[in-house]
C-alpha cells in the first residue's frame, strides 16, 4: 500500500484495483521458495487470481512486483491482458555486477541487521531521486514493516546462496528466457532513467525482446516512479490499460 499510495485511488477511477502484499510481505504468508523466487511469486498471484474468479487481469508491478507480473505473464500468458512494468528486476541481471542500490537492497538484513537508518540510506540515497521529498513518516512505516519477526527469518529477498545458486540466478534473468521473444502480451515499460537499483539500460533490452512492448523513459527519476511522478504515472497507465492512448 506504501508503494502505491499515490496511485490507487486515481486507477479506481477507471478498474477495479486489487492491491495484494506479495508473499513474504505485509499480512501475506512469510518465506519465499528461494530456488526459483519469480515463480513462486507468479504462482501465487496466479492462485489469487483463481480465488477472486478472474479469468484476466491488467497487471502493474514495481521492482520485485515486476518481476512477477512478468513471469506470470510467461508461464500464463492466457491470464494477463496487459502490464504495465516499473524497473522491473531480472533484466540482464547475471550479465553485469549488481548495482550499488540492489547490493544496498540484498545486505539490509545482514551484518549488524535492519535498522531505520540503514533504510533511511537506502531509500533516499538509492530508491529516488530526490531523497529530500521522502518524509519521515514514509521512512517509519516501511521500517516498521521490514522489522516483522516474520519478514526477518527469512527475508523475502536475499542473495541466492548454496549448491543451486547459479542456476537460480540464471532463471532470474528473463534475458536468458526464450519465451520473451514470443510473448504477446502489450506490455508497458517505465523505467527511471537515473534508477540506481535496476539499471535503465533494461528499458531498451525489454522493448527489443518483446514483440509488443512501449518503452518510457523519464528524467530526473529514480526506482519509484509511480511514487515519484505520480500524476504523470497515473495518466499514462490509465491510458495505456484502457486502450485510449495515442
Amino acid at each position: 500500500m506504501a508503494n502505491y499510495s499515490r496511485n490507487i485511488d486515481a486507477l479506481s477511477e477507471h478498474f477495479r484495483v486489487i492491491v495484494p502484499d506479495l508473499p513474504g510481505y505485509g499480512r501475506s504468508s512469510k518465506g519465499v521458495d528461494g530456488s526459483d523466487p519469480f515463480g513462486y511469486l507468479a504462482d501465487h498471484i496466479r492462485g489469487l487470481l483463481d480465488h477472486l474468479d478472474l479469468d484476466r487481469a491488467h497487471l502493474v508491478g514495481n521492482s520485485y512486483g515486476g518481476a512477477c507480473a512478468l513471469r506470470l505473464a510467461l508461464d500464463s500468458p492466457e491470464r494477463v491482458e496487459k502490464m504495465v512494468l516499473m524497473g522491473p528486476g531480472g533484466i540482464g541481471t547475471t550479465r553485469a555486477l549488481p548495482t550499488p542500490g540492489l547490493r544496498a537492497l540484498l545486505s539490509y538484513y545482514t551484518g549488524e541487521g535492519p535498522s531505520r537508518e540503514k533504510l533511511a540510506t537506502f531509500i533516499r540515497t538509492y530508491l529516488v531521486f530526490d531523497g529530500t521529498a521522502i518524509p519521515d513518516e514514509v521512512i517509519d512505516e516501511r521500517y516498521r514493516s521490514s522489522i516483522d519477526p516474520g519478514v526477518i527469518a527469512p527475508p523475502p529477498l536475499q542473495r541466492p546462496s548454496g549448491p543451486g545458486a547459479l542456476h537460480t540466478l540464471w532463471r532470474m534473468d528473463f534475458t536468458r528466457d526464450r519465451r520473451l521473444r514470443t510473448l504477446q502480451t502489450p506490455t508497458l515499460v517505465i523505467w527511471g532513467a537515473d534508477d540506481k537499483v535496476n539499471r535503465p539500460s533494461g528499458g531498451p533490452t525489454l522493448a527489443k525482446t518483446l514483440p509488443n512492448c512501449d518503452l518510457l523513459l523519464t528524467a530526473n527519476i529514480g526506482h519509484w516512479v509511480q511514487w515519484e511522478r505520480a500524476g504523470f504515472f497515473n495518466a499514462v497507465t490509465a491510458a495505456f490499460l484502457t486502450g485510449s492512448a495515442r
